[in-house]
Parts: C-alpha cells; sequence; structure tokens
C-alpha cells in the first residue's frame, strides 16, 4: 500500500526525457509544494525525441526547436534539475537513489522514467563512421557525418523498424545513397503484419531506396583501403562499402541500475495496473512494463504517446496514493513519417492477426486496414488517412466488435 504524498515531501523523478517532464508538470498541476528533483544523466533539458530522425536530422529544425519548454517555462514550474548524473543504484527501505557522481537523493516519492537505450551491433563499439540514433547528441553527431561528407555519402542503415525506415527517408531526402539491410524477410512484419509491412517495404522501393530483406549482418569493419570508413559484410557474402553506418535494431530499457532494488525486472520495471512498481515508487515512459487490464495483458510500448500520457497518470497516482490510483488502460498510438506518408496505428496489432484493408489500396501506398483477432477489432492502421483512422478509436476504447468496425467502415 502506497499512501498519498504529503504536500511538502519529496518527490524524485529519475529521467529527464518526456515521461519525466509530463510526471514533474502533473505533480506541480496537483499542487504539490514539496521538492520536485529531476535527475537525467543527458545534460540537455528534455526535448522531443521523434524530430531526431526527421526534422531536427534533415537541417529543417534547430535544436532550439525540439525543447518541450523555453527556460522560462521551466523554471515557472519550480523543478530542480540534476541534470549530467546517472543513477546507478536504489535502495527503497533508505529511499535513496544514488547517483553516478557519488552522491544520494532522498525521496518520498519516486517516478522512474529512464527510458530506453539503442541496441548496438556487438564489435562496433566505438568504430568510426557507425551510429545508433536515440539521443540529440546522437543525431547531432549523425548530422555532422552528413553535412561534412554531403551527397556522395553512402549509408547503411542495418534495422528496417521505424527509426531505422525514418532515418533513411530522410537521408534519402538530403540526396544521399542510402542501403537498408533487415534480417526479416518483410519489415515491421512484427509490429504491423507481414501484409502491411510488404505496403511499408513499397515506400522504400517507390523512393528508390535500395532494401536488403532476409539478410543478416556478418560484421562490420573498418574500411581498408581509404575509400569507405567501414564495409559491412552480409550473411550472403556481400560487401557493403559505407560512409556511415546507422544502427537501427531496437532498444533495451534502462534498468541496469535497479538490479539490487528489489523491484520486479522482466523486460522493463514490473508494474501493476497502475503503474505502481514499490512502495511510493511507479515507472513510466519506455521502461515501464504494466498490467494493462483492457487488452488482459502485461505489456511495455515505446511510443511516444505512451510516455506523455503514462508519465502524467503515474504522477497523479503517486501523489493520491495507491487506494485511490486509476488503472492506465489507454488505447495504444503511435506514428511515422516516411518519404511523405504518415503512418499511424491505433491498437495493438499482432503479425497474426486478420487484416482487411477497408479504404484506399496498398498500391497507391494510401490506406486504412482493420486488424481482426477472434471477433474483436484489435487495432486500425492507416497510411496517408489521419481522419478516417481515428473514426475507429472509440470502437478500440468500447472493445467492440469487427462487425461494429466494418459497420462504420461501409457507412
Amino acid at each position: 500500500m502506497s499512501h498519498p504524498q504529503a504536500s511538502d515531501s519529496t518527490i524524485v523523478v529519475v529521467g529527464a526525457s518526456l515521461a519525466g517532464l509530463r510526471a514533474a508538470e502533473e505533480i506541480r498541476h496537483l499542487g504539490h509544494k514539496g521538492d520536485v528533483v529531476v535527475m537525467g544523466d543527458e545534460l540537455h533539458a528534455p526535448y522531443d525525441r521523434p524530430p531526431l530522425s526527421k526534422q531536427l536530422l534533415s537541417g529543417k529544425w534547430d535544436v532550439a526547436r525540439i525543447h518541450h519548454h523555453t527556460p522560462e517555462k521551466l523554471d515557472a514550474l519550480g523543478l530542480e534539475f540534476r541534470l549530467g548524473r546517472r543513477a546507478t543504484g536504489l535502495d527503497t527501505e533508505a529511499r535513496t537513489v544514488s547517483c553516478s557522481d557519488g552522491s544520494e537523493v532522498h525521496y518520498d516519492g519516486l517516478v522512474i522514467a529512464t527510458g530506453a537505450r539503442a541496441r548496438r551491433l556487438p564489435g562496433t563499439e566505438g568504430m568510426a563512421g557507425v551510429r545508433t540514433l536515440r539521443t540529440l547528441d546522437d543525431c547531432l553527431g549523425l548530422r555532422a557525418d552528413l553535412q561534412r561528407i554531403g551527397p556522395a555519402a553512402r549509408v547503411v542503415v542495418i534495422g528496417a523498424g521505424f527509426i531505422g525506415a525514418e532515418v533513411a527517408a530522410t537521408c534519402h531526402g538530403l540526396g544521399v545513397d542510402v542501403t537498408i539491410v533487415e534480417a526479416l524477410p518483410t519489415p515491421l512484419a512484427g509490429a504491423i503484419g507481414v501484409q502491411m509491412g510488404e505496403v511499408c517495404a513499397g515506400l522504400h522501393r517507390d523512393a528508390g531506396v535500395a532494401l536488403r530483406v532476409g539478410m543478416g549482418v556478418e560484421r562490420v569493419v573498418p574500411g581498408s583501403d581509404g575509400t569507405s570508413a567501414t564495409v559491412v559484410h552480409l550473411s550472403d557474402g556481400t560487401a557493403l562499402p559505407a560512409d556511415v553506418v546507422v544502427v537501427g535494431i531496437g532498444v533495451v530499457p534502462v534498468v541496469d541500475w535497479l538490479g539490487d532494488s528489489g523491484v520486479g525486472l522482466d523486460n522493463g520495471v514490473v508494474c501493476n495496473d497502475r503503474l505502481f512498481a514499490a512502495d511510493s515508487v511507479v515507472a513510466a515512459g519506455d521502461v515501464a512494463r504494466w498490467t494493462h487490464v483492457g487488452l488482459g495483458e502485461d505489456i511495455r510500448i515505446e511510443h511516444w504517446t505512451n510516455a506523455a500520457e503514462g508519465g502524467a497518470v503515474a504522477a497523479r497516482n503517486l501523489v493520491v496514493g495507491s487506494a485511490a490510483a486509476e488503472s492506465y488502460a489507454p488505447v495504444p498510438f503511435f506514428w511515422s513519417d516516411q518519404y511523405g506518408a504518415k503512418i499511424q496505428v491505433i491498437g495493438r496489432p499482432r503479425p497474426d492477426d486478420e487484416v482487411v484493408v477497408v479504404d484506399g489500396t496498398a498500391e497507391d501506398r494510401k490506406l486504412v486496414a482493420l486488424y481482426r483477432r477472434g471477433d474483436r477489432l484489435s487495432a486500425a492502421l492507416a497510411i496517408s488517412r489521419p481522419r478516417q483512422l481515428m473514426a475507429y478509436r472509440p470502437l478500440l476504447e468500447a472493445g467492440a466488435s469487427f462487425d461494429d468496425a466494418l459497420g462504420l467502415s461501409r457507412g
């Protein structure tokens, strides 16, 4: 049982990204007068991640535009930021967080919002010309590489997930040569199924981006003849010279600092349906794995809307205490912008769901598709059809039947 927070208690938020900022804002919105300490391992004030693979990488936006708030608005919240300090340990008995600078921070209530870090390709750590894209510094480094090399750059993107696809699309828009290497036979098959994954693959091919699917990466080695920074060796024996390699093979939740804390860990921080992980401890965003009562399963979601909504709900539940807390059961929503197309998904599709296109066509790359699981509507996907897609959100919230969704599509 977690008791409500006293109005003058100290609440610590570990993670200065979207989920952490939304949590801190909600704490102040609820009238909390005590100290609110926001820790972050980056030196930057909270910023938005989606533009990193698009507008900021392309140079269309400057850094100031991706910060969530101006310095004046942050100051008005009365938060204590401790940036450039990584959490290294948690003692839930003493209620302290250990920091990378050797200090400890006491808390009465704790929000864990440490997010996730990019997976790295084994053997490429520290290799020149090999990058991931997760942080602002990652983006600025990759952008500097592209600007230095110019239109003659050869970019190999390893992984055709949403981040890899967006990086490929942005690089293509800059006029550079792009090759995508994907281990699965169909990109995004695990996220949206084979049928819609093939449609997304068509976006790459329509743009003239080389897409190598069903292909493993054997190794990445430094270029030896001075003509490229690296060479990517594929499982079929092909060697791809590259000036820049971007590794987009997913992320892992940042939980290493919690190993001895007693907090449950299993593909993230294990939470109940109200986002509590321990007494007076909640988690939110990419790091939280919670019981979604609407879906009837434990899930972890790595999308912007979950970080924003979950951060606020976690903070609210922490402040009011577990007895008054509410279940967090949102309808998942995410989007991706590629080659001028907007891909949006509501719900939680599975690879084995039946998929029915109810508006537009796959050939035109403009459509609405519904996902069926049993007799229920499980998800809806749209490519460049945002208005039509949103009509299905109330049905997903209500747990509607697939026949009801088909009826709406024909109306």
